[in-house]
Order: C-alpha cells, then structure tokens, then sequence
C-alpha cells in the first residue's frame, strides 16, 4: 500500500535528497522548503531510512488541521488515535518547529501536543506513556506553518545523520550528511568506481573520510544505528526491516573490499586520534589510512592509478565569514592542490568566504549548522601548476635579496627579530617581520597593508594569495608559523581590540632581554620592532636612575631599563591587559612588580596632570611615546597626539629632575612638533638615528626627540 510520507533535510539540500529518493524507489517526489515529500510503500520508507545519505529525517504523516493557539493545537492533536500508532509500554517525546507558526513559543507547541497525546492513550488503553526526551520509543513531530499543522511519526527517530561512528562526547564541526552531501555534490560515487583516490587534508574528526569509505563502499549508513523510530510504532514490520538488514550487509560485505585508497592527513595529533576511533567505530580500520602532517605535505596516496577527489572542510577561524587571518591557509591549500593534485577534482566546503586561487566550476550555497558556506568543486588542471610560483616571483626574489642585505647587520648585531620586507614591490604591499622565537624556532608576522581603491580588488587578492603562498619557500618558515593580519587605519577603541583569542605567547630576545610575543590576537605583536634602539639606549643609559615608562603598552622599554640597573621603574598604561603583559615581561627577566616596579594602570594624561600637581616625583630618564590617537572607555578625554603632544610634552617634563631626559616618540604619519609651545625645553630630533636597519626603506615609521629642561 502507498502511503505519503515526508523526509527532511539541512538548507539546500532538497535538490540532492529528491535525487536519492528516486534512486531508492520512492514515486511522486516534490521538493518542499526544507525537505522532500515522497510517496511508496512500507519498504520505501525503510530505504529512505537505512541508506538516505543527506535525509535528517522520515516522518509518516498522521494528521493535518489547523490551529490558533494553543488550545486548538490540543484539540487537534487529540483527536488522533494515537493507541493505533504507538506500541504499549513505549516512551514518547514531541519535537516541535515550523515556518512563522501561530504558536510561537517551540516548547509551549510540544508541550500541548505532548499532553494530548498522553491523555488521547489514556483515555484509549487506561495507562499513561512516559516520556523520554532523549531516548523515546516513539518520537512524533509537530510542525506548524502559519496556523496548518502536521503530526507525523518520526520513522528515524532521530537525526539521521547520528550514523553510530562518532564517538560520544566528540564535537565535530561537520555533520556527516553535509559530508555526504559535498561528495554527491563532488560526483564520488563515479570516481571511486573508476578508481580514484580520496584525500581529505584537514580531516579533523574524520568524517569525510568515513563518508567517503561508506560511499565508495556501497555501505548503508544506517548500518550502524542501533534505535530506530518505527519500533515503537504500530505499523512496524520487523520481517521486512531483516530482510532489507540482510540485503545492507551482504551488499557492506562485496564493496568494502574493492575501496579505492582513501587517505586523511591532519596536522593536530588529538584530531588524528579521534579520526581513528571514528575509522575503528565505523568497522573501517585497515581500509582507511589517518595521519598526522602538515598542510604542506599532504600528497596523492600511493596505491591510486588515476586522478581522485580531494575534499575538506578547513578550519573557519572566531569571525566566521571573512577571517583574513586564515588568508595563508586557504592560499597555502590552493597551492597544495595546483602543486600535487593537477587532474584532480577537488571539493571545499569555504565558511571563511576566502578565495584558494582557483576558480570554482560550480559552487552552491549550503549552511553548516548556524554558518553560511560555499561548498565550491574545482577541476584541478594541469596547467594551473606552478601559476602561484609565477605570480610571487618578484616577491621571493625582493625578500631572498633583503635577507643577503641584512645578512652581516644582524650577524653583528645579534638582532632575532626583524623587518624583513615592507612594501619593497609595489604589488605586493606586504609588512613580513621575522621572529626568531626560543621556543619552535621562525615566525613570520605578515601584514597587509589595505590596497588602495585604484587597485583592482581581484587583482590585489590574486596577488595576495601567490604572496603568502610563496614566503614559505622564500624564507625557510615553516607554512604553519606564518602569522597573517590586515593592516589598516585603525579608528578609536579598533586599534587595541583582540583579533582572535588563542592566547598563546612565545618569546624572543629583544638584545639582551627576554620578550614575550602574540602573534594572533592583536594587530601588533607586543614588541615594536622599530623602536628597538630606543630600547637598548635606554638598557644603556637608566643606570642608577629613575625610569617613568608613560603609555607603556607592553613594557620592553621598562624591561630594558631594570636590567640596565634602573633603581626604579614606573609603567602606566590605561590597559589591564598590557599591565599584565608587563608583568609578564619583567618576570621573564628576573624582576618582579614590587616598590622597585610600579605598575600603574591610569589614564597618562590625567595621571601626569595630578603628579605634577603633587610635584613629588621626579625621574631621570621618561619615555613618552603616545598612540596616535585614543578614546578609551575609561579616559575622561579623548586623545589624539597632534592636538594634544605639547601639554603631554610639558606635563612630563615638569616630572624630570633638572639634568633628566625625556625621549617623546610617536609613530602618526605627518605629524609635526609645535616647537614653539614648547618654550623652555632643548628639543633634539633624533629620528635618523632611532630609526633601524631593517627599516631603513621606511625611515618614516615613526619620529623620535630627546627633550631637556
């Protein structure tokens, strides 16, 4: 007997699913908003639940009405004869949803059709059904569009996509029949039948690696699903469900053995782990190869004649949709899939909204979970490698040609931290510093410098990507130590906002002190590379003095001047979280907060305003070195270094003693010193000499003054 029956799916994905139903017997299908209504017989709806791929769910619907409120969503639902439906002794749960439904609250909606159906059994048998929101014997669905209700059994029972191979407590970020879906999408079936590889480079949990192996292999994917929702109904036939059971397995028994090579790489060890335990769950273990590498040396597998598919799901970043510090990432794997996969399929699901530099032949929007993605199939060609190479070669060349240039500086110098390139090829408008941190070697910070809007967008982002592609080579860093930020006009609160929350340090040596260094989450590292010869003269010259570090961000200069022999230092700074910074520095180094250390969270100006008025301290040596401009929450003014520098001048001055030194130090572009206001004070420029080595090509970074009374 036909009956009508309705199977859900994620956001568009309707298209595939219809497809699959077809395939699998079902007559009159109809794609719908959010799922696909179909019509067969019993063992229509069993298939559709044992080997549907991209389904969520396969309701039976039971009752349609309409319904207001919800008293009329009561009534509607007890007049069905829910005693015909559901097995004695079963648990129940109701899910509720719907398109813009009259009863708003999802809860309140469930919790009235669960009433009515317990009091409809009630009244029916004389025993009232438990209910089990988790593992319920019978799961119904109510859902509602405007005020036109539907009830239906949940044949599934829950999600389908709950295959059974994840390991509970395992979050992953990609539900195993979005994973079907791209290898659909991606056209696998075929490939694999002709004995194509699979590689998934970022294979995380291993999903897509499982998917791929339950494909290739003609396996059910409801194999492994222990619960179903048709056992707790009254329409169940459990001889037609061992007999499609037995036809399942026969079927897993003859493909698994011809998988083609199927092949996940990841460079986090944890996520290997969990890979494997989900290979083993699926009763995949020797057909399956996980293993830990990096990006840059994901490869074809061995065993695999022809041309495959390369899919993933790369990492998305904490601002989904357009995180450009995952630019190198997404650059790095287009170049991986030029270099190593040309004849290749290749299928990404992109939640980043980044380009890899190859151009899509079809892309269709999908949702994963909350986030929008692109899922994008690429036909890898053979001329497409070597194209990123190509592109940068300027680029490498300009950067190998800086490194022989300041090859016998920093010999001499000792310095480990460094600008290596900053714009030197007008196409590339790049900032690259060098880290040499102690504790897993290089690291490039990477910077962008926004392009200006005579530059095409397309061009500047093609030319970005063969950029952060090619430095890995150029520079001998690893691709996976490669920091990647965009470096624009910052405005107000922007310029010290988190960029991300990894809260991972390293340290370097900043000449004889040890500096702490974040490369991900602010825009600047913690150490200005450009100062550093105000730091060291400060370490040279604050012997036996007192050190006034003002606007002291993360206290280097502070650092430099105890280990000179400073007697004592004063940092302020407005920020909790550069004082705590400052801490940290000073502790790296041997000295601690203390009567020998003050840190002093307030705001500069208010703080120089009263210490000048209780004329109590005095210091020998004073570094001001402003931001730009600033409008924190907790000054009472806001600040900005050109309107503002002469009374922060005069006000620190009235703090030196009569022979101290004041260094004022600022980095805004075409800033100029009222020397007039200044009256009173000898005033030195010393930005040539302040100015580095490795910023000589950029000699405008900042300005430096000494100031005396």
């Amino acid at each position: 007997m036909s009956q009508e029956f309705f199977a859900t799916s994620p956001g568009g994905l309707e298209g595939l699913l219809a497809s699959e139903l077809s395939a699998l017997g079902a007559g009159d299908v109809s794609e719908q908003r959010g799922g696909v209504r179909f019509s067969g017989s019993l063992e229509t709806a069993y298939r559709a639940c044992l080997w549907s791929r991209v389904a969520n769910r396969v309701l039976l619907p039971v009752a349609h009405f309409a319904a207001a409120d919800g008293d009329a969503l009561y009534t509607g639902a007890r007049a069905v004869d829910w005693a015909a439906l559901m097995q004695p002794g079963m648990t129940i749960a109701v899910d509720f949803g719907g398109l813009r439904p009259a009863v708003e609250h999802t809860h309140y909606g469930s919790l009235r059709v669960k009433d009515a159906v317990v009091d409809a059994f009630r009244d029916a048998t004389g025993k009232r059904p438990d209910v089990d929101v988790e593992g319920a014997g019978l799961r119904i669905n109510a859902h509602q569009a405007g005020e036109d209700v539907t009830l239906a059994v949940d044949l599934s029972g829950g999600s389908l996509h709950r295959r059974g191979y994840r390991r509970a407590g395992v979050a992953a970020p990609l539900k195993e029949n979005l994973a079907a879906a791209m290898l659909l999408r991606a056209e696998w079936p075929a490939v694999a039948a002709q004995g194509g590889g699979f590689v998934d480079p970022f294979c995380g949990s291993g999903t897509l690696l499982v998917e791929a192996a339950l494909m290739a292999g003609d396996v059910a994917p409801g194999l492994l699903r222990e619960q179903w929702g048709f056992a707790g109904w009254q329409g169940h036939d459990p001889g037609l469900w061992q007999v499609l059971l037995d036809e399942a397995h026969g079927r897993r028994d003859r493909g698994l053995p011809a998988l083609p090579a199927i092949v996940g790489y990841d460079q986090d060890a944890q996520a290997v782990r969990t890979a494997l335990a989900s290979v083993e769950a699926a009763g995949l273990t020797g057909r399956v190869h996980v293993e830990r590498r990096e990006l840059a040396d994901a490869e074809p597998p061995r065993r695999s004649p022809g041309a495959g598919l390369v899919a993933t799901n790369p990492p998305y970043g904490e601002r989904i949709g357009g995180d450009r510090s995952l630019l190198p990432l997404y650059a790095r794997l287009g170049d991986l899939l030029r270099s190593r996969f040309p004849g290749w399929r290749a299928m990404v699901l992109n939640g980043a909204n980044l380009e890899i530099g190859l151009k899509p032949e079809r892309s269709w929007m999908v949702r994963n979970g909350p986030i929008k993605c692109r899922l994008e199939r690429f036909a890898i060609r053979d001329e497409d490698a070597g194209a990123s190479a190509e592109e940068a070669a300027s680029l490498a060349n300009r950067v190998r040609k800086n490194q022989r240039r300041l090859k016998s500086w920093l010999k001499q110098s000792g310095v480990s931290c460094y600008r290596l390139y900053d714009a030197d090829v007008p196409e590339f408008a790049l900032a690259v510093d060098y880290y040499r941190t102690l504790e897993d070697g290089p690291w490039l910070h990477v910077q962008e410098y926004a392009p200006p809007a005579t530059v095409d967008a397309r061009d500047a982002a093609r030319r970005l990507r063969a950029a952060v592609a090619a430095l890995p080579d150029a520079t001998g860093v690893a691709a996976g130590q490669i920091a990647f930020k965009v470096r624009q006009r910052q405005k107000g609160r922007q310029q010290y906002q988190r960029q991300a929350q990894a809260g991972r340090f390293h340290t370097v040596m900043d000449g004889d002190a040890r500096a702490l260094v974040n490369f991900t989450d602010y825009l600047d590292t913690g150490l200005f590379l450009d100062h550093r010869p105000v730091r060291e003269w400060i370490g040279a010259n604050a012997t036996g003095g007192a050190f006034l570090n003002l606007f002291a961000y993360t206290g280097m200069a502070t650092v430099h001047a105890a280990l000179g022999g400073a007697l004592t230092t004063t940092s302020v700074d407005l920020s909790a979280t550069y004082l705590e910074w400052t801490r940290r520095n000073l502790e790296a180094n041997g000295h601690s907060e203390g009567p020998a250390h003050r840190l002093v969270r307030a705001d500069c100006l208010s703080w120089m305003r009263e210490a000048a008025r209780r004329g109590a301290e005095t210091y020998e040596l004073i570094l001001l070195d402003p931001p730009s401009f600033s409008n924190s929450k907790r000054m009472q003014e806001t600040l900005d270094v050109q309107r503002d520098h002469a009374e922060l001048i005069a006000l620190a001055a009235q703090l030196l003693t009569n022979d101290g030194l004041l260094i004022f130090s600022t980095n805004r572009r075409r800033f100029r010193l009222d020397v007039d206001a200044l009256g009173g004070l000898r005033v030195e420029d010393r930005s040539d000499w302040s100015i580095p080595a490795d910023f000589q090509r950029n000699r405008g970074i900042h300005r430096c003054w000494f100031i005396r009374r």
